[in-house]
């Protein structure tokens, strides 16, 4: 990517690695790290290195749907949320598409089940290479045209 490209305050990502097609995201420049939405987080060891195995909601406001990923484990960090509370969570790092790109960022993994959104896209996998427009949507495409 040489040219910063837009993102509106919330944008349909995908995880490919994850089997995750589209989920919608809020780009949220105050949070350092990503986020994604997870349940029935259980470690475990694959060879010789750690893995985690999770369930996630892609869709708002749906319990119903679920997909069940796996991922290497890269760490496990403390954690402090926008309201103070602190949580120690696994931390993967997993290519991401955005509209055309794809970019490789790292993402905790904590139950969001509560929250509007089942990602946040946090400013350390935006990089430098997209602008945000807070009063614009979908400016990587809406579902309909993914």
């Amino acid at each position: 990517m040489s040219a910063k490209k837009p993102l509106g305050w919330r944008e349909w990502i995908g995880f490919p690695e994850l089997n995750i097609s589209r989920v919608k995201a809020k780009i949220d420049t105050g949070a350092r790290t990503s986020a994604l939405h997870a349940f029935r987080v259980e470690p475990f060891t694959r060879g010789e290195q750690q893995w985690v195995r999770f369930a996630i909601h892609p869709v708002q406001g749906d319990t119903e749907t679920i997909v069940e990923s796996e991922a290497p484990v890269k760490d496990q960090r403390l954690v402090r949320d926008s309201g103070g509370h602190e949580e120690m969570r696994y931390v993967i790092e997993t290519p991401i598409s955005i509209g055309e790109d794809t970019i490789r960022a790292e993402v905790t993994l904590t139950d969001r089940d509560s929250m509007l959104f089942r990602v946040l896209l946090g400013r350390t996998a935006l990089r430098a290479n997209y602008v945000i427009h807070p009063g614009k949507s979908y400016l990587q495409g809406n579902r309909k045209n993914l």
